[in-house]
Formats: C-alpha cells, sequence, structure tokens
C-alpha cells in the first residue's frame, strides 16, 4: 500500500474507531439505559409512568443541549487556532482523551441511584461526547489533502460506510456478549454477560462504556501510525492573529452567499438529524416498551443500512454532487419524523394497530433503516459539500464553522423536545420540532450552489 492510499485507510480508521460512542452510547445502548434508571428513579419520586418517561427524555435532552453548546461555542475558536499554528493532530490527541474518559466513565452509572447518579450519567457523557466532536472536527479538516476534488465525494462516502461497519460489528460483540435484556440477565446469546458481570446490577450494559473507550483506543493505532499533518507552514500560536482571522471569516460570509446558506441550512438539517439520533432509541423504550436487546437488533438493521448507503451515497455524490443527495435524503427524514409522531402500539396517525401486534414493531424497524440510510448518505454528502466551500489552509476554521452550524440548532434541538415534551407530557409530541427543523434547512439550500465557491 503506498503512502497515499495509508494515510487514506488511517483517515478512514478514525471513523471506524469513534462510530461506537453514536451507534452503543448515543442511540443504542447507553442513552436507551439511561431512560430506563431515570424513568426508575422518576416513578420512584412518585411520579407516574408516563409523567416519568416524559421527565427522563427531557432530563437527557438539556444534557445533550449542554454539551452541545460548548461544542457549537468552541468549535470555531479552535479551529482558528489550529489553522493559525498548521497543527491539528495534537488537537485530535487532547479530545481523544476527552473520548476516552468520559466514555470510560459511564461504568459507574447504576440503577437504582439517586437524582445524582443521572447527573454524573450526563457529565460523563457529555464529556466524551465533546471529545468525540471536536475530534471529528479536526478529522475532517485533514479531508481536502487526501485526494482531487472530484475524488473527495467517494472518499467520505467510504470513509462513512467503513466507520459504520465498525459501529456495526461493535454493537453486535455489545449485544452478543454483554448486554444483557432487565428482565431475563440475558444477553441475546441466550447467556450472562461476559466475564461474570453482574446482571442484576446491569453491568453488562455498563460495561458499554469501557467497551467503547477500549475500542477507540485500539483502532485509533492506524490513524495515529499513518496519518501525517499535510504540508503547511507551521507559526508558534498567536491567539491574537487566530482570533482575528476567525472574525474576518465571519465577517466575509456575508459575501458568500453559498457558504453562508449551507452553513444556515446544516444549521437545522444536520441538528435535527444528530436529535433524532439521540432520541431514536429513548423514544423505543419508553413509548414501544423495547428492551435493550430489542433496541440493539433495531441498531443492527439501521446501521447496515447506513454503511450499504453511505457508500452507495458516495458514489452517487461523485456522479450527480453532493446537494442532490442532501436534499433526496433530508425529504425521506420529514417522512420518518412525520410518522415517529403519529404512532405508539396502539394506532399510526388514528387508525388502529393491534398492540399486542408485531406491526407497530415492524414500522419502527423499517422507520430505523430508513433513518440509518438516510442519515449515512447525508452525513456523508454534507462533508463533501463543505470541502467545496473552504481550502485545505483554511480547513480547520471552516470546518470549526461547519461544527458551529451543526451545533447551534443541536443544543437547542435537545432543548425544544424536552420543552415540546414537558409541555405536552408525551414524548411522541416532543418529537415534532424535528419536522420544521428538517423543513427549513431543505429551503435554505436553494440558495446553495452545487459546486459551492470551487465552481
Amino acid at each position: 500500500m503506498d503512502g497515499a492510499r495509508k494515510r487514506i485507510w488511517g483517515w478512514y480508521f478514525f471513523d471506524w474507531a469513534s462510530q461506537p460512542y453514536n451507534t452503543l452510547l448515543l442511540t443504542f445502548v447507553f442513552g436507551p439505559y439511561f431512560a430506563e434508571i431515570a424513568r426508575g428513579y422518576y416513578m420512584g419520586a412518585g411520579l407516574d409512568e408516563e409523567a416519568a418517561k416524559a421527565a427522563a427524555q427531557a432530563y437527557w435532552g438539556w444534557g445533550l443541549a449542554i454539551a452541545s453548546f460548548a461544542v457549537a461555542i468552541l468549535a470555531p475558536i479552535l479551529g482558528a487556532i489550529a489553522d493559525s499554528t498548521g497543527r491539528r493532530l495534537v488537537w485530535v490527541w487532547i479530545f481523544s482523551t476527552f473520548y476516552v474518559v468520559g466514555a470510560w466513565g459511564l461504568w459507574w452509572v447504576a440503577p437504582g441511584g439517586e437524582g445524582d447518579m443521572l447527573l454524573r450519567a450526563v457529565v460523563f457523557f457529555g464529556l466524551g461526547f465533546i471529545g468525540m466532536e471536536f475530534a471529528t472536527i479536526f478529522t475532517n479538516a485533514l479531508m481536502p489533502s487526501l485526494g482531487n476534488h472530484d475524488d473527495l465525494g467517494a472518499i467520505s462516502g467510504s470513509g462513512f460506510a467503513f466507520g459504520y461497519l465498525g459501529g456495526l460489528l461493535a454493537l453486535v460483540i455489545m449485544l452478543l456478549l454483554l448486554a444483557e435484556n432487565a428482565e431475563s440477565g440475558l444477553t441475546m446469546l441466550g447467556r450472562g454477560p461476559l466475564f461474570g458481570l453482574d446482571p442484576e446490577a446491569r453491568e453488562g450494559t455498563r460495561a458499554v462504556g469501557p467497551f467503547t473507550a477500549l475500542w477507540f483506543i485500539v483502532f485509533m493505532i492506524p490513524f495515529f501510525l499513518w496519518v501525517r499533518e499535510p504540508q503547511t507552514t507551521r507559526q508558534p500560536l498567536h491567539l491574537g492573529r487566530a482570533m482575528s482571522g476567525l472574525m474576518e471569516n465571519i465577517a466575509s460570509l456575508r459575501y458568500r452567499r453559498s457558504l453562508s446558506a449551507y452553513l444556515a441550512s446544516s444549521l437545522f438539517y444536520r441538528d435535527a438529524l444528530n436529535a433524532l439520533y439521540g432520541f431514536g432509541g429513548v423514544y423505543a423504550s419508553g413509548v414501544l416498551g423495547w428492551s435493550i436487546i430489542q433496541i440493539g437488533t433495531f441498531g443492527i438493521v439501521g446501521a447496515i443500512s447506513a454503511m450499504v448507503a453511505a457508500w452507495i451515497g458516495g458514489r452517487a455524490d461523485r456522479r450527480f454532487g453532493p446537494k442532490p443527495v442532501i436534499i433526496f435524503c433530508i425529504l425521506v427524514l420529514i417522512l420518518v419524523c412525520t410518522v415517529i409522531v403519529g404512532m405508539d402500539r396502539d394506532s399510526l396517525w388514528g387508525l388502529p394497530m393491534d398492540p399486542a401486534s408485531g406491526l407497530p414493531d415492524r414500522i419502527f424497524f423499517t422507520l430505523g433503516a430508513l433513518i440509518g440510510a438516510a442519515g449515512g448518505a447525508l452525513q456523508a454528502a454534507s462533508r463533501t459539500m463543505m470541502v467545496r466551500h473552504t481550502t485545505p489552509d483554511s480547513a480547520t476554521q471552516a470546518f470549526g464553522l461547519f461544527a458551529l452550524s451543526g451545533k447551534v440548532a443541536s443544543f437547542m434541538s435537545p432543548a425544544l423536545i424536552a420543552l415540546v415534551t414537558t409541555a405536552s407530557g408525551s414524548q411522541r409530541i416532543g418529537i415534532s420540532p424535528l419536522i420544521v427543523l428538517f423543513l427549513v434547512g431543505l429551503v435554505l439550500l436553494i440558495w446553495v450552489r452545487p459546486r459551492g465557491e470551487q465552481a
């Protein structure tokens, strides 16, 4: 394998190593587990079951909102600093440490604790989440130096596909060997958790934190061995100059219509997607009554569809460009959210369903496949569209602004879900703000040039 190809594969391995934070912790294992223990805590405090479910979703929403707000504020600043010094990999090291510490700390989130247990959960999760997000920003900034302009769509799609494959494998291992069903205490193999972990204390499920941390440590090795800084001029840190450059870049957005429209569009649609990931497992647990094993199986379906769709989307991106791919994926996700808001075990938008039948489960499995497919292709195409609006020398700052646009509504989306859930007392209705966010993002794409600023 030549040096250039090895560098691309090293870059792919970041997606492989980091994807389990989204797959295992945010969506399919820890998120639903948190919903379980938070629901138990609130019911023990005297709330009825429905109110407890809503309170658990709201608490999770506020935790995600605070972590996302921290990313939104700091991302463009750190990006400007990295570009001004010409160094990006050192930041990947720093935030990788956040990732590992935050993920590992989730081991100590045990059931049956007091309210401080819920706080501990969102603090550790938030720390790792911030680490994952910032490490991703600096890794994405390396993308323009990986290949020719016309090949970047396929590279981005292949990277996401490889990452989803890693997330899928991690999820399968977790379900087969560690995560236990709350009622039976058995894993998907029908056995107790590996290493003699205590199912009554939910140690198999809690092991998702250390497992995710170890997965990241092991599979970041190819990244750190094969990926090198691009050849740019390195300078000592001059904070004033870095901040001045950032302010100039932000001020220039009023003259860069396509980039401004794209950042505004992604502000809405990517944050709605992140919220959909963050609340999918919580919704399945609370509304449909699914166990961790069922939610994990749902995750396998979503991860497989995401992996395939990201690869196919990358090829479509190379042929048609990222904008058509983005539009199609948003339309699919609007349809998914519309179905979710109108569905529970008894009915779908007023049409009765037998709650004892498997129809509600089959519908939600289909929705999971669509979320995975549309989300995977959408993220890959979004990364390519951002590259079309930047240059290698300013890539980190650009992706910092991209992260800002992805996090401004990302802390707003969980907050909106928390507010609407609290006000309505319904988990289903609480998801409804996402439909509006996707629609706004879709409309703003009208002003985005298909080839960005490189036309």
